[in-house]
């Protein structure tokens, strides 16, 4: 294969990402709420959260936010399933789409996104905890933050996420989102109240 059809085929990845930004995560419509966050809203955040998780952790930073960035990128064809609907289908495994969506990518970019999801999927390097443990608390924040906004159904979500966290500084962020409003930050923020630099 070409430098030409590889990156043809590099550019179909990056628009088959973007579906990302446009599926939306079910679990919320089951919950009930309108107008849930996209997959992409979700890996954005959890990356974020990955990050964060790593450095208190110990663990690489950098690695852990590719890793959660990467998780959820077969829903582009598998689409988000939700848990009600997993006894009774079948689905790849999300090595197996990865390695069919990076099918005659440049080796490199192949390599590193397989790795990733391997990585991801495989649980034992601290960077796979931390990104783990960021789909999970990503979930609750934002289970937290539907309850705000008048969802009651939201509490299997928060239970679950809880009960999955591995880390102890995953649990320690979990207790306080629980404790603190969405908000808050704003409030301080605009009151003046955060540390001088």
């Amino acid at each position: 294969m070409g430098v030409a059809d590889e990156t043809e085929r590099l550019a179909g990845f990056l628009y088959e990402i973007g579906l990302l930004k446009r599926y939306r995560r079910t679990g919320w419509l089951v919950a009930g709420v309108g107008d849930p966050e996209s997959i992409a809203d979700h890996s954005l955040r959890a990356a974020v959260i990955a990050s964060v998780l790593a450095a208190l952790e110990g663990a690489d930073p950098a690695r852990a936010a590719l890793l959660s960035l990467f998780h959820d990128s077969q829903e582009t064809r598998l689409t988000d399933l939700p848990h009600l609907a997993r006894p009774y289908v079948t689905k790849a495994s999300n090595e197996r789409v990865t390695a069919h969506q990076t099918r005659g990518l440049p080796e490199a970019v192949a390599a590193m996104i397989t790795g990733a999801v391997s990585e991801y999927e495989g649980k034992a390097s601290p960077e796979a905890v931390c990104a783990r443990d960021a789909d999970k608390l990503e979930c609750l924040i934002q289970a937290v933050e539907y309850r705000e906004q008048g969802n009651r159904n939201t509490r299997p979500w928060i239970d679950s996420s809880l009960e999955q966290l591995r880390t102890e500084s995953a649990r320690r962020l979990a207790r306080q989102a629980l404790e603190t409003g969405s908000l808050d930050w704003l409030a301080r923020a605009m009151n003046g109240d955060d540390p001088a630099p």
